[in-house]
């Protein structure tokens, strides 16, 4: 199961050389990982209200392919390489919409953790929605 996520380029995220800032490129990825959770059944907000289950970020990675500028249309594609009973580990491309160029691939490594940052296991409703998207 892959997400699709479309979002526009603000100026804002922008530098002086009118490219997209690189740290940008994470909080679209963020973007991404939790439309995904909803096209899973649930979201983020849940996870942490509900079943006090956080996926804290514990390595982030970007390769930069292609940059990215003011008013471009971007994909952010977002799926799930792994599952753990403690560990999510999730992929990501940017895609830009005009010409389909890759502009960056990435990946995030997540711990489950309850709310005082103690690791934990993923709760058994949210393991049966990763397996099934990875297909498992």
């Amino acid at each position: 199961m892959i997400n699709e996520t479309r979002l526009r380029v603000r100026y804002a995220e922008t530098d002086q050389m009118g490219v997209v800032y690189h740290a940008n490129h994470f909080i679209w990825f963020e973007v991404g990982r939790v439309e995904l959770l909803r096209q899973l059944g649930f979201s983020y907000k849940d996870m942490e209200q509900q079943d006090n289950c956080f996926i804290a970020v514990v390595d982030a990675r970007c390769r930069y392919k292609a940059p990215a500028r003011y008013d471009d249309e971007i994909v952010v594609k977002t799926w799930l390489k792994n599952i753990r009973d403690s560990v999510i580990h999730f992929g990501y491309e940017l895609l830009r919409v005009e010409d389909g160029s890759l502009l960056a691939e990435g990946e995030t490594t997540h711990i489950v953790a309850d709310a005082q940052m103690r690791k934990t296991v993923l709760p058994e409703k949210y393991m049966n929605a990763f397996r099934e998207a990875v297909g498992k």
